[in-house]
């Protein structure tokens, strides 16, 4: 983007659950990576690539991420999803660390928020951190609410729709900010109208 990398903080001492939410392509993604990244260098003993970084020691450190469609048609998105974190729950113990990113999100609104509460409530029960990228507002408004949960993030947003890449303390909002992408994608109204049939 020719522009220098913007930086971010995030205090979570004493705290089990980060969850991030905000505008799509506002930077969420690649906050996740950059903490899953800086807790492996950390605990490899290299440096890591911030100001200043401190962190426990994880006991093992997974990642859930959103994968594309199956293509050979064996099982459905929100199956392969499942599966996956089946195959996690064998491997986890206590003071592990897991990185989700828009998990479950295969599936409607109501059910994908009741099935991320689950999964991630058992999993704090459990002693584990979680860091949780997700669009499913009925999910972080849940956690949210429960006041000193967790740390909440929300990527920030200019009123012209410019992407910062900072993160601050927030609470999530029921939007992602889709029409953004839209009107990038297929531009200005102009572009939309011609492609409409002629009335008259």
């Amino acid at each position: 983007m020719n522009r220098a990398v913007v930086g971010n903080a995030l205090h979570a001492e004493h705290k089990r659950l980060v969850v991030i939410t905000g505008p799509n392509q506002g930077g969420k993604t690649t906050f996740l990576r950059s903490i899953g990244l800086a807790q492996l260098m950390m605990q490899c003993g290299l440096f890591v690539g911030a100001h200043d970084f401190k962190a426990e020691i994880c006991s093992a450190l997974f990642t859930h991420y959103k994968r594309e469609e199956d293509t050979t048609m064996k099982s459905g998105k929100f199956d392969e999803e499942l599966a996956r974190m089946s195959k996690i729950a064998e491997h986890i113990g206590p003071n592990s660390m897991l990185l989700f990113n828009e998990s479950f999100a295969a599936t409607n609104e109501r059910e994908g928020s009741e099935i991320n509460t689950q999964i991630v409530r058992a999993l704090l029960e459990k002693g584990m951190k979680v860091f949780y990228v997700t669009h499913l507002y009925e999910f972080a408004l849940g956690f949210f609410n429960e006041k000193g949960k967790g740390v909440f993030l929300r990527a920030e947003r200019e009123g012209d729709g410019r992407r910062t890449f900072k993160l601050a303390e927030a609470e999530p909002l029921q939007t992602s900010y889709g029409q953004d992408l839209y009107n990038d994608v297929f531009g200005v109204e102009d572009q939309i109208r011609r492609l409409l049939p002629d009335k008259g």
